[in-house]
């Protein structure tokens, strides 16, 4: 709060009386500065009250009235005359220009001196310091307690109370985690659009006349979210102090957080890989059934854990679930059970998050599971299935559990000895033997069935079965040649197009 030159006039201990220019009163005064200078406007930097005795006033009137117009020029807040030291009364003219200009004009008169008038201005900026300095630091210690009292929804209302603001605080996705007062003001988006470049540090935005403060949150290198605050006001050092107290006391709860995330998942972790493997039950901590067991390669299942538990908070979206995920190291793979959702599934999510960082899982294999009886059995397909990408097999397709227990390798050289001659067959006249074997068998051998199935005539499949018995050396009445070929060509299908087939 400034003092104003009526402060001044209204100060019992001085004898300081306003004299013209009464309009101006409520000016502030920045400083007060005696001076006899008879131009002292290249001294002055504005706010000043200007002390004289009047020995630069100026002999006539022209010169007088033009000392007057410089100082209310230069921003002055109001010229102080002593009286019967140089001069008995103030030229009429200068009253004259400071009721014209609205510039106050005061009688210093009885004892006081001009720094009797000097020490009230700084005592009362003095004052002033102390006091901002005192609110300073009892709304540090208000949001040091509400941290501990009620987290970053404390700490984000003090700050909005302390500084007669409002503020947000955003997740590492921008996602509002806090607002105060919680609505959705136009000023949220102007800080969501800052944050494309993901500044570092303090940031200050406009807002028409509003000042926008945004404060990354974090250790250095990685960022766990921003705080901003909007001021209907410029930006003053006291309020980057308390934006800064606020941000420290949110990044140490959002490190505290994480940590005790991480060291939840690292304490289940055991408890979550003796029921993986088919060990004994006991009680697990998971979402609500049905799951979603994901595998994800990595040659260091251990390292990978910390930044899967990090991760998961986004990709769920929900704290309280993510507290709730089982996350364990095994030989080769990150095992993560999740709760099952739509499309994408939360695993694809996930990898797909962890893949893009550097030294992330390779590959990811995810199945359902609907009991924690079925938990070994989806371990073990998971696992299978994570060769390349993302790849989710179904719980209830048994014919997918036995894909998905076939090595790649052992499925090619069975699929060889089965199916090699038919296919270079294919590959060399550009026919198509082994694709309508496939929908031969997968229609019960009914001729007439696969026929439609294929869009030939009946008489064209005939001929393309004797072919293919023919290449084979054996028939299609073999239960166990069907059986092998059926297997073959199910084990990984890859129709045929164009008399080609692609592998």
């Amino acid at each position: 709060m400034t003092i104003t030159v009526g402060d001044i006039t209204a100060n019992p201990a001085l004898e300081v009386r306003a004299a013209a220019g009464h309009t101006g009163l409520g000016r502030s005064i920045r400083w007060a500065h005696v001076t006899e200078l008879h131009d002292p406007v290249r001294w002055l930097r504005g706010g000043e009250l200007v002390l004289t005795v009047g020995l630069g006033l100026g002999s006539d009137e022209r010169s007088r009235r033009e000392y007057v117009r410089r100082l209310h020029g230069a921003g002055c807040a109001g010229l102080a005359f002593a009286i019967d030291v140089w001069l008995r009364e103030i030229p009429p003219e200068v009253l004259e220009e400071g009721d014209a200009l609205g510039l106050p004009v005061l009688r210093v008169e009885g004892e006081t001196p001009f720094i009797a008038v000097v020490e009230t201005v700084a005592d009362h900026y003095a004052a002033e310091r102390t006091r901002e300095q005192h609110r300073l630091l009892t709304a540090q210690d208000a949001m040091a307690r509400a941290a501990l009292r009620s987290g970053p929804a404390g700490v984000m209302g003090e700050l909005s109370s302390s500084t007669a603001g409002a503020s947000l605080l955003l997740d590492r996705n921008g996602m509002t985690s806090v607002s105060v007062p919680d609505t959705e003001p136009p000023w949220h988006a102007t800080v969501r659009s800052a944050l494309a470049g993901r500044p570092r540090g303090m940031t200050l935005l406009a807002d028409g006349d509003a000042t926008i403060l945004l404060q990354t949150l974090g250790p250095a290198g990685r960022t766990l979210g921003w705080l901003a605050l909007h001021c209907p006001f410029p930006v003053t050092p006291h309020v980057r102090m308390l934006a800064n107290h606020a941000a420290s006391l949110l990044a140490v709860d959002l490190l505290h957080s994480r940590d005790a995330r991480r060291a939840l998942y690292r304490e289940r972790a055991p408890v979550l890989r003796a029921v993986a493997t088919g060990r004994p039950q006991v009680q697990l901590t998971l979402p609500v059934p049905p799951w979603e067991v994901v595998c994800l390669r990595t040659p260091d299942p251990v390292a990978l854990m910390d930044r899967a538990a990090d991760a998961l908070v986004d990709v769920l979206g929900d704290t309280d679930v993510a507290h709730r995920v089982g996350l364990a190291a095994l030989d080769d793979v990150l095992l993560a059970v999740l709760p099952a959702s739509g499309r994408p599934h939360t695993g694809e999510r996930l990898f797909t998050a962890l893949a893009s960082e550097a030294d992330g899982p390779s590959a990811a294999g995810a199945c359902g599971a609907r009991r924690p009886d079925d938990l070994p059995s989806a371990v073990d397909r998971a696992r299978n299935a994570a060769a390349d990408g993302y790849r989710h097999v179904d719980e209830a397709d048994a014919w997918a559990l036995l894909r998905s227990s076939v090595p790649a390798t052992g499925a090619r050289v069975f699929d060889q000895a089965v199916l090699g001659q038919l296919r270079d067959h294919d590959a060399r006249n550009a026919t198509e033997l082994a694709h309508t074997l496939l929908h031969y068998l997968d229609n019960s051998a009914q001729v007439e069935a696969t026929a439609r199935d294929l869009g030939i005539h009946r008489n064209t499949l005939r001929s393309r079965l004797r072919i293919a018995e023919r290449v084979m050396g054996r028939s299609l009445d073999d239960p166990r040649t069907r059986l092998e070929l059926w297997t073959a060509l199910s084990l990984d299908p890859m129709p045929c197009f164009d008399g080609i087939w692609h592998s």
